[in-house]
């Protein structure tokens, strides 16, 4: 059990730093564009009201978040919610992450089988996130007495892993369709649009950091389960 334990460890340890070290480079990217004015002088707030009404998108709300880098858009409440640092700001930065989010919009407005994947996937990913640590705890001190724990766990890994996954197309896909409109529609000149793709680009490693470590993590015990057999 104590070799177990450490081996994962250091893989948490090292996949934590992998996504330590992604988010940092957003965070830079971010206030750096952040810094950066929009030609138009824009607001998010008026990017993403903008989008949605080229794409006439007229059921979804803009609203005013809480907190950094905390943008997102749900589909349950039709509800595109934009960061402090977006709703109001005039940068580069603010245009591609209003523009992204928006991007969700449409892809709820035209049910991009994806999304309705992963909205699908969203209340049995709950439970499981919410028990796999506790799960994994066990089944690591109980594997020579109980291996089938550790077949549960997995169960919980493999939900959490899957949707992981399913999350990259998407947000590559709502990225895509952002910086298409930002540039088909005028919005932003050719050097915003390379701001926006480089802001864009880095949010996007930040989901691919979480699906690699997820992964990472499930052929862990994958392989710790075929072991113990």
């Amino acid at each position: 059990m104590p070799g177990e334990y450490m081996m994962y460890i250091v893989i948490a340890g090292l996949l934590s730093l992998v996504g330590y070290a992604v988010q940092s480079r957003l965070k830079s990217v971010f206030q750096h564009y952040s810094r950066v004015g929009m030609r138009n002088g824009m607001t998010g707030a008026q990017v993403a009201a903008e989008m949605l009404r080229h794409y006439n998108i007229h059921d979804v709300k803009i609203v005013a978040g809480k907190g950094y880098l905390t943008d997102h858009y749900n589909p349950a409440t039709k509800t595109v919610s934009l960061s402090e640092s977006v709703y109001n700001n005039r940068s580069i930065a603010a245009a591609a992450v209003a523009a992204h989010e928006c991007g969700h919009a449409v892809q709820h407005a035209t049910a991009y089988s994806m999304l309705q994947m992963r909205s699908a996937l969203v209340p049995i990913v709950q439970v499981a996130s919410g028990m796999q640590q506790y799960l994994l705890l066990a089944a690591l001190l109980f594997m020579g007495t109980f291996p089938q724990l550790l077949l549960i766990t997995i169960i919980a890994f493999a939900c959490t892993t899957l949707f992981s996954l399913i999350t990259l197309p998407v947000e590559f896909d709502a990225s895509n369709r952002a910086l298409a409109w930002l540039e088909s529609s005028g919005t932003t000149t050719a050097g915003e649009q390379t701001g926006a793709k480089k802001a864009l680009w880095w949010a996007a490693m930040t989901y691919v950091a979480a699906a690699l470590s997820s992964l990472v993590m499930l052929l862990y015990l994958v392989f710790r389960y075929m072991q113990s057999r």
